[in-house]
């Protein structure tokens, strides 16, 4: 008895250790996802005049822009609302499939792998980017805020404890205060490992590569470089 015992809890310890450890898509996902979030952002922001990847800036810039009197972007009203009823369809869509945590996340990827490719679709069609507050450009920006949307509800749902893919303020908040933390040679003030701080890297070096990336291809495709956003989701489908 004495012999087995220490035998099954070795066993059980084994079995923590490895439940607690990240699998594949979870190390890689988030990263490349922050990709896919900064190029939908930066080509939305630049072509569109609106961020489609977080809506705190189109209350700023829809606020500021109501107290001087000035033409509001009426992407910009009406991309709170859409994010919302987005957010809540890729919930239903999840219920209806039946699946729970990981086993969402290839669907979800398809999803916005497709909202994605109907952007390019559209945008290569009516040319959004010649009228920014034209009605092709409004139609243009709502979906990819309802692309943006679905990524987050993908990482709530499927990996709640990620850290967020396009609100950078909390990454590097996080990135900050774990670095300090980790190199104080003090009792650390929270819980934090080199791993979450190194994670907090990776999204913020990818968001700022997809801005890059993405503010370059621009000059050269138009509204094509939506082609770059597309072409990831694909690579997130298929390696999932």
């Amino acid at each position: 008895m004495s012999t087995i015992e220490p035998t099954a809890i070795h066993a059980r310890s084994d079995a923590s250790h490895i439940a607690a450890m990240p699998s594949r898509s979870e190390r890689w996902l988030p990263t490349l996802l922050s990709v896919i979030a900064g190029m939908v952002d930066v080509i939305g922001f630049l072509t569109l005049g609106i961020f489609t990847a977080h809506v705190t800036g189109n209350i700023v810039v829809m606020g500021a822009l109501i107290v001087g009197h000035n033409r509001v972007n009426p992407a910009q009203i009406l991309a709170i609302p859409v994010f919302i009823l987005a957010v809540a369809a890729t919930w239903l869509i999840a219920k209806a499939s039946g699946r729970r945590g990981i086993g969402l996340m290839r669907p979800l990827l398809l999803i916005q792998f497709l909202l994605i490719t109907s952007l390019l679709v559209f945008s290569a069609i009516t040319k959004p980017s010649a009228d920014p507050h034209g009605p092709a450009a409004t139609m243009a920006a709502m979906i990819a805020v309802t692309a943006m949307a679905c990524q987050f509800a993908l990482l709530r749902l499927t990996l709640p404890v990620a850290p967020s893919t396009a609100v950078m303020t909390g990454n590097l908040t996080n990135a900050v205060l774990g670095l300090v933390d980790l190199n104080s040679g003090t009792q650390p003030l929270m819980e934090s490992d080199s791993r979450r701080v190194t994670g907090a890297l990776h999204l913020l070096v990818g968001f700022f590569v997809g801005c890059l990336v993405a503010t370059t291809a621009l000059m050269y495709l138009g509204d094509w470089s939506w082609s770059l956003p597309a072409a990831l989701a694909a690579v997130a489908v298929a390696l999932r």
